[in-house]
């Protein structure tokens, strides 16, 4: 929430706010009220505010470029129906701020980052009824306090994001973090000034923001105290599950016999299972090969059975839906039962959410030390944090919320609009007056 290199002069009633999510996009429309609307999608199976932040790509003689491009869930039908002829792509939010991410090549040919999120948004623009027409409005984007990296360069990820939102032909861009953006929103039901602790949990960064809100003249003022980010959440989640639950009963943790030695079953086989859409790439890879291999030497052959089966089934989306329903049910009951079955695949146990919780030990100490760093960056005790908002579909995870328990006052802590809170905070920003306070300019 740095002060905008320029002033942010209100040019029109319109704001359009575009949540780019790692795993899911979520966009609303502010005019000036106290209200924001959600644009909603007609996907073909229901209507959904949540569009899904992939894409597909497919050889086409009919179009012009010589292929056809999809997006969100309609992206994945097309991989889901041809697996063997569409590249697939998703999660490339994560690419945005790496310097060392240059281009890709997809069907010959060259698509740097810039080009991926331009394709993206024009596929989203084009399902959004007309929502994202307005070339002429202001549009403010959301955007992490960390990008996802060790290196990640955030200015390099901005000038990425202004160069693939100026080819919808925008020309009014801002940027504001993802959690001031969340605490804009849930500001609204504040009755007296206060700290606030924001907690924004995404697919593939957790970012924590600490902002000071007074009313002045019956206007709402913010002034940022504290920030920091983490490139953990909701993704890491999911791979931790497959990692323990699911990987050994496809052969990790196997040995076979190589003459006379008794070797281990290659970890980087199941490296592939942090992307599902990465498993499909791998029935035409040197390891599939070395996997059929090791099959037949195998000392638990029924188990890399089950991999194989699993790989060449392409059954690689229905685990991972497996794995959110397994993990959403042990946010509300403290076990559950996992149950994947495709093909000649049955996978079926008990999981204990204290299990759950094990797993996942890593990520909950970078999430405790990335708060503990918010509160340090504020000079801040949590005896004065006034309230807490935590967001994001990650912040239903039992263990996560009691990362702040221990911290904070439980009455003090509060969750809601997971989905639509950051969204609705920037589409609603744009009726503020002084946008400086909230937003910035690339440039």
């Amino acid at each position: 929430m740095k002060a905008a290199q320029r002033h942010c002069v209100k040019s029109t009633p319109v704001t359009i706010g575009v949540d780019f999510g790692t795993t899911n996009t979520v966009v609303a429309i502010g005019d000036g009220s106290e209200h924001a609307r959600l644009v909603t999608f007609e996907t073909p199976s229901a209507p959904t505010a949540t569009f899904r932040s992939a894409l597909s790509f497919n050889h086409d003689l009919a179009e012009p470029s010589g292929r056809t491009v999809n997006a969100g869930p309609w992206a994945i039908k097309a991989y889901l129906d041809d697996p063997a002829e569409t590249r697939f792509i998703q999660s490339f939010k994560s690419y945005a701020g790496s310097s060392l991410f240059k281009e890709t090549v997809v069907l010959g040919r060259r698509y740097t980052f810039e080009d991926m999120l331009s394709d993206f948004l024009q596929r989203l623009r084009d399902r959004a009824g007309g929502a994202l027409e307005a070339a002429d409005g202001r549009i403010i984007v959301g955007r992490p306090v960390r990008f996802v990296g060790a290196n990640a360069d955030m200015a390099l990820a901005l000038k990425r994001y202004q160069s693939a939102f100026e080819r919808l032909g925008f020309t009014d861009i801002l940027y504001a973090y993802e959690p001031v953006a969340a605490a804009f929103f849930f500001a609204r039901r504040l009755e007296h000034d206060a700290t606030v602790l924001v907690a924004d949990f995404g697919g593939g960064t957790s970012d924590f923001s600490i902002i000071r809100f007074e009313r002045e003249g019956g206007l709402l003022r913010a002034r940022a105290l504290g920030q920091s980010g983490v490139g953990v959440a909701g993704d890491a989640f999911d791979y931790r599950i497959i990692d323990n639950l699911v990987s050994p009963a496809l052969g990790k943790g196997s040995s076979y016999r190589d003459l006379n030695k008794i070797l281990l079953a290659p970890n980087r086989f199941y490296t592939s299972f942090a992307r599902w859409e990465q498993l499909a790439l791998m029935r035409a890879s040197r390891d599939m090969r070395d996997i059929r291999t090791l099959l037949r030497k195998s000392l638990e052959p029924e188990k890399l059975g089950k991999l194989v089966e699993l790989l060449d089934g392409n059954y690689g989306y229905l685990l991972y839906q497996a794995v959110s329903k397994l993990k959403e049910t042990l946010s509300v009951e403290t076990s559950a039962r996992f149950e994947f079955n495709a093909g000649g695949i049955r996978l079926e146990s008990t999981v204990e959410r204290s299990a759950f919780t094990g797993w996942i030990s890593r990520e909950l100490a970078a999430i405790e030390a990335a708060v503990d760093e918010a509160m340090a960056d504020a000079a801040l005790t949590a005896h004065q944090i006034d309230r807490v908002f935590l967001t994001g579909g990650s912040s239903f995870v039992p263990a996560v919320r009691a990362v702040f328990e221990a911290r904070f006052d439980p009455a003090k802590i509060a969750t809601g609009a997971e989905l639509e809170s950051i969204a609705s905070g920037l589409a609603l920003m744009g009726g503020e007056a002084d946008l400086e306070r909230w937003c910035e300019r690339t440039g």
